[in-house]
């Protein structure tokens, strides 16, 4: 029985401590998560929501755009098409000259 005579207050309040500052921290862990993936949330529906009104706010901005980006890309591909055709109109007479 002698390991009984070695326990104080003194003792058993430094493992309550110890005890007492691993709880808070796994409290702190758990719910300080907890709360920061609910802020994230809440940023990100802020955000969707500002986009969403930022978007319904000018529909005929975003047509323009969106037209206008359909514009600019057909005439990218007609333009590629005539440099196929030119490099093609090319190689031909070349190769004509080449057979005579």
């Amino acid at each position: 029985m002698r390991y009984l005579d070695d326990v104080t207050w003194e003792r058993v309040w430094d493992v309550l401590k110890w005890v007492l500052a691993a709880l808070a921290a796994g409290f702190i862990g758990q719910f300080g998560r907890s709360l920061a993936l609910r802020l994230i949330h809440r940023r990100r529906q802020a955000k969707a929501q500002e986009m969403e009104e930022a978007a319904s706010s000018t529909p005929q901005e975003a047509t323009n755009l969106d037209l206008e980006r359909g514009r600019l890309e057909t005439l990218a591909k007609i333009e590629k098409k005539r440099s196929k055709a030119e490099v093609k109109r090319l190689k031909k007479a070349s190769k004509t000259e080449d057979d005579e």
